[in-house]
């Protein structure tokens, strides 16, 4: 019985001494997660391979295309060359309009937040009310599918005349825009919850706040963020769109500016920039959305 006791210590004591950062045949430890780095990483390559190769391709084109006498566009090059000034430096402010497009960006991205902020809240608050109550569905529904349909600069003359000023103006453009994809997806996600939710809220009784965050939240994520993702993306296009008429620092208005000063290699500049924002922006609302429907599904 002590030999065996003594067994157990040793065996004790060796394990307790063997180096955490090894095995007993001296097999790192740290082997399986570099490698999973390793293989993360790898797969990363992979993925950006195809976008690498057609990216090349498109350029190369062109490139060639554009190389050609008479062209009427400039070539790759060139673009990079005409606006090295403002790709080195996007901060520059020598007052006015004469910004860098850092500025111009964060302007129109100013417009944006506000604008889709707002028609994020009433845009979700209508499209709860839509879903819930017959009522509001027969009476509204038919009113929102025709306004929906104007295009967003239609709005623009009646908001410069409402407001007397460019910036409401655009934001309410931007409002306009971008509130009807995300009243009509919250309002489709409110109406397919399933009736056995609804009775079962019934029957424990549950208050309006504990329904709204335990049963109706969860289930509408997916649809409310598929209109956010669609309205942000209609608010970025609009904005562009109604900064060129209206003026002042923005994006919009520097792409205007460009084409009124036949400086085409900006224009093409600012519209590589204005993809770019764009993308990011979509891709933070899925990030978003990804955050919220999984605190959503653990909260309940």
């Amino acid at each position: 019985m002590r030999s065996s006791h003594s067994a157990r210590a040793a065996a004790a004591v060796v394990a307790a001494e063997a180096p955490a950062s090894g095995g007993i045949f001296g097999r790192p430890a740290a082997s399986v997660p570099v490698a999973a780095v390793a293989a993360a990483v790898g797969r990363r390559i992979a993925n950006a391979v195809p976008l690498l190769v057609f990216l090349t391709v498109i350029l190369g084109l062109w490139q060639l295309l554009c190389s050609q006498p008479g062209a009427a566009l400039p070539t790759p090059t060139k673009v990079v060359a005409d606006t090295w000034p403002l790709i080195a430096d996007p901060f520059f402010d020598h007052g006015g309009v004469d910004k860098g497009l850092f500025w111009h960006l964060l302007a129109s991205l100013k417009r944006v937040a506000v604008g889709f902020s707002l028609a994020a809240v009433a845009g979700i608050a209508l499209g709860v009310l839509i879903g819930q109550s017959t009522l509001a569905l027969r009476g509204l529904d038919p009113i929102f599918q025709v306004l929906r349909t104007v295009p967003p600069l239609a709005w623009l003359p009646i908001s410069l005349a409402a407001f007397k000023n460019t910036d409401p103006s655009a934001i309410f453009v931007i409002f306009i825009t971008a509130i009807w994809p995300i009243i009509i997806n919250t309002s489709v996600g409110v109406r397919n919850i399933s009736p056995d939710y609804r009775n079962v809220a019934r029957v424990i009784g549950l208050s309006p706040g504990e329904y709204f965050f335990k049963i109706m939240l969860p289930a509408t994520v997916p649809y409310i963020f598929t209109g956010l993702k669609i309205g942000i993306g209609l608010s970025w296009l609009a904005i562009v769109a109604a900064e060129m008429l209206i003026g002042g620092v923005g994006i919009g208005f520097f792409i205007w500016d460009a084409w009124n000063s036949s400086l085409l290699s900006e224009i093409i500049l600012a519209l590589v920039y204005v993809g770019l924002v764009g993308f990011c922006l979509d891709r933070l609302i899925a990030l978003v959305g990804r955050i919220v429907s999984r605190n959503a599904t653990t909260a309940v």
